[in-house]
C-alpha cells in the first residue's frame, strides 16, 4: 500500500486504477512494479463500469458507473450530474506525465482544476472528466476508421442505450434514461447528448457494448456497430453512420447462439469476438 493510498477514505468498495511494468511486451507483468494511479470510493456493490482503454490520442480512458444502488440516489442531483465526483463519468487522463497522472491540455471540459485523485471527489469540477451523465458504461470502443467513440450505457428500468460521443458530452443520467425523462431533480443539465439508438425492456435489460465492424468476413455488416445484451443473449447491429441524436429504436436482435455476452473483442483484422459470461471466446459466424 502506497503512502498516497492511505489518504483515501475507507468504504467497503473501491475502484482502483493501477499501472504495472512489463519487460516482455506485455506477456507478463512485474507484480512488484504496481503503482496505484487512482482510487475511487464506491458507495454500493454494483455499477462499477470499469472499462479501460487507450485512445488514438495516446490518453487513457476509464469509464465509471454512478456508484450503484438504484436510480442514482446519491446527493441532491445524483452522481451522474455531479461534476465534483468521478462516478458516473468517462475519464480521460495522461498516464505518461505528472504524479500520479496529468490532464490532457485540451478536450477535458474542466481542465485546470485540482485533481480528484483522492477518493474520486473534489471541491470543484473534476478535471479528469471527459463526459458525464453515465449510469453504468459497459463498454466503450473507438472505431478504427475515423476514431468515433461509442459507449453502451446500461439502463435502469426501461431503456438501454447506445451513444456516440465527443468531449464534454452529457448523456443525461439521472435526468433521463435513454432519451426518456427519469428524475427531474438532477441539477441544471443542458445540451444533453441524445442516444444514437436505444431499445426497451424486455428486448434486453443489460446492454453490452461492442465495435463498429471493419472486418472482411461479412461485407453486409461492414460499417455497422455490433453490440449485445447480457440478459436476453441477443446480438444487435446498427448503421454506424446513423446521425447522432436520431435515437433509433432497436426492435429486434439475432440470437447469440445461447451465449450470455459479457464483452466483445476485436482482432487486428477487424473481426469481432464475443466473450461468454459462462466461459469461452467465440468469433462471429454466418452459420
Amino acid at each position: 500500500m502506497s503512502a498516497a493510498d492511505t489518504r483515501v477514505p475507507r468504504s467497503n468498495f473501491a475502484s482502483r486504477l493501477a499501472e504495472f511494468r512489463t519487460t516482455d511486451n506485455g506477456q507478463t507483468l512485474d507484480p512488484s512494479s504496481e503503482v496505484i494511479l487512482l482510487t475511487v470510493t464506491q458507495p454500493e456493490a454494483n455499477h462499477k463500469g470499469g472499462h479501460v482503454l487507450f485512445g488514438r490520442d495516446g490518453y487513457l480512458y476509464l469509464g465509471l458507473g454512478d456508484g450503484g444502488g438504484g436510480g442514482d440516489a446519491h446527493g441532491t442531483i445524483g452522481n451522474g450530474q455531479d461534476t465534483s465526483t468521478l462516478l458516473g463519468k468517462l475519464l480521460r487522463i495522461d498516464v505518461d506525465h505528472g504524479t500520479p497522472y496529468a490532464i490532457p491540455p485540451t478536450g477535458n471540459p474542466y481542465a485546470g482544476h485540482a485533481l480528484c485523485s483522492v477518493g474520486g471527489t473534489g471541491s470543484a469540477p473534476c478535471p479528469e472528466i471527459y463526459a458525464l451523465g453515465l449510469r453504468n458504461p459497459w463498454k466503450f470502443s473507438f472505431d478504427r476508421t475515423g476514431g468515433a467513440l461509442w459507449i453502451a450505457d446500461v439502463g435502469q428500468d426501461s431503456w438501454e442505450e447506445v451513444d456516440r460521443i465527443t468531449a464534454s458530452a452529457n448523456l443525461g443520467w439521472r435526468c433521463r434514461e435513454g432519451a426518456h425523462p427519469f428524475n427531474a431533480s438532477c441539477g441544471a443539465a443542458t445540451d444533453l447528448t441524445d442516444p444514437v439508438a436505444e431499445y426497451a425492456h424486455p428486448l434486453g435489460e443489460a446492454i453490452i457494448g461492442g465495435f463498429v465492424y471493419r472486418g472482411s468476413h461479412f461485407p453486409d455488416l461492414r460499417g455497422r456497430y455490433v453490440f449485445g445484451d447480457d440478459i436476453t443473449g441477443l446480438l444487435f447491429n446498427i448503421d454506424a453512420a446513423t446521425p447522432s441524436g436520431s435515437t433509433l429504436e432497436v426492435t429486434a436482435g439475432d440470437p447469440g447462439g445461447g451465449l450470455t455476452p459479457s464483452t466483445f473483442a476485436e482482432d487486428q483484422a477487424g473481426e469481432i469476438y464475443v466473450v461468454d459470461y459462462a466461459g469461452g471466446l467465440y468469433r462471429l459466424s454466418a452459420t
